[in-house]
């Protein structure tokens, strides 16, 4: 079997699971203490070690996933194909999301931040109109320019890494590289691929700390971009090796990311007030690249065991994913404000908001994917003419 070009199921698998997890976990950033869009009055440290149970890796595993699935759209479409099919699926999402998706986060963050800079009568129109022709609010030093793409950042990094892998794989056919697999064992990946994330974490993130600014992020695109070559080149004879080695040892990468977890939350605990030592910081930072990338190996292995063969539910949600996620933070804030009223119980709201969020995205998938036009501009592709499976769900395996 060419794995370049086979389906591999459990790769669907991992996409619905991290992009699922977004929802929960934006609905937390509402209540959490950590700095986001709008914030509920009953915030509290309280959930923050449940956050941090996907905050180091989630993303990370999206990138590992999103770079198997270029190197699978390459292997079927070619080099022009791919860039094609990249440039429609993600740029035209990211530009009407900026436009229109993203604008009630941006509003609200400033009706509830700094309502005094709101121009005109302090309606959203108002607001809309000087949002498009561009423009900064403060609140002290934290400043938001606008537009902005806020949860859609993840698009034009994307991008990027597609267009570097394109080429790099098209140079290397041109050069006739054929890449050899590495003869590795079972436990070396457990250790090798954390460590570009433990150098990017230790000597790079104390300097250039995450941004989501394309052009000033080095931290995030050494961890990210990594991520995603390592999912590139893992359907390929160079890290073929990787997913077997994953579902072997899903039980030893669990173990490493609940134990690092235990101990990461120790630490932020113990240290809550005071500095760290320059040892223990170090430490706390090599164990930090270590637990996310033995929690994306224990998610990787786990998902083969879950994920075995095609199904036509795995296939519609595969489909509607995307379209959830481009949505989906301006669903929550909208909700949050709409709900405020209500002074329900944090528990009882949160709840809600999860389960709302899930229902509207749903709702909007299945109006979406009937206007053609619209479809494209929020993540949701035609139907493959060479059977009945969407194009999305093609590319993502």
């Amino acid at each position: 079997m060419n794995i370049s070009s086979a389906r591999l199921p459990f790769l669907d698998g991992l996409r619905v699971a991290a992009f699922a997890l977004l929802i929960p976990y934006h609905v937390g950033m509402y209540y959490v203490t950590w700095d986001w869009h709008v914030k509920s009055a009953a915030a509290s440290s309280a959930l923050e070690p449940f956050m941090m149970l996907s905050a180091p890796w989630r993303l990370g595993l999206l990138f590992l996933v999103a770079g198997a699935a270029c190197q699978g759209l390459m292997a079927t479409r070619g080099a022009l194909g791919t860039l094609k099919d990249r440039s429609l699926r993600l740029l035209l999402p990211l530009l009407f999301g900026m436009a229109v998706i993203v604008t009630p986060q941006a509003y609200f963050e400033v009706l509830t931040k700094v309502p005094a800079q709101l121009p005109g009568d302090g309606g959203y129109l108002d607001f809309w109109q000087a949002y498009l022709h561009g423009g900064t609010y403060c609140r002290g030093q934290d400043c938001m320019t606008v537009p902005t793409w806020n949860h859609l950042w993840f698009l034009p990094y994307l991008w990027l890494y597609a267009v570097l892998g394109v080429v790099v794989a098209a140079l290397a056919a041109l050069l006739r590289v054929k890449p050899r697999a590495l003869a590795l064992p079972a436990w070396a990946w457990l250790l090798l691929p954390a460590a570009p994330l433990v150098l990017a974490r230790v000597a790079v993130f104390p300097h250039h700390p995450s941004t989501h600014n394309l052009v000033h992020d080095l931290y995030n695109h050494l961890q990210y971009g990594w991520l995603f070559a390592l999912g590139w080149t893992s359907r390929t004879p160079l890290a073929a090796g990787l997913w077997e080695a994953a579902q072997k040892l899903r039980w030893a990468a669990l173990a490493g990311a609940l134990g690092g977890w235990a101990l990461l939350m120790a630490y932020f605990i113990h240290y809550a007030n005071t500095p760290p030592p320059t040892e223990v910081l170090v430490a706390q930072r090599v164990l930090w690249a270590c637990m996310s990338w033995w929690s994306i190996a224990a998610a990787c292995g786990w998902a083969q065991r879950a994920f075995t063969r095609e199904s036509p539910l795995l296939r519609q949600a595969s489909a509607a994913v995307f379209c959830f996620y481009v949505l989906h933070q301006s669903v929550i804030v909208l909700l949050t404000q709409a709900l405020k009223p209500l002074a329900l119980p944090w528990g009882l709201e949160a709840v809600l908001l999860i389960a709302l969020t899930f229902a509207i995205c749903a709702l909007a998938y299945l109006g979406a994917r009937r206007v053609p036009g619209l479809a494209l501009l929020v993540g949701i592709q035609r139907r493959s003419r060479r059977a009945n499976v969407p194009v999305s769900a093609v590319a993502a395996a």
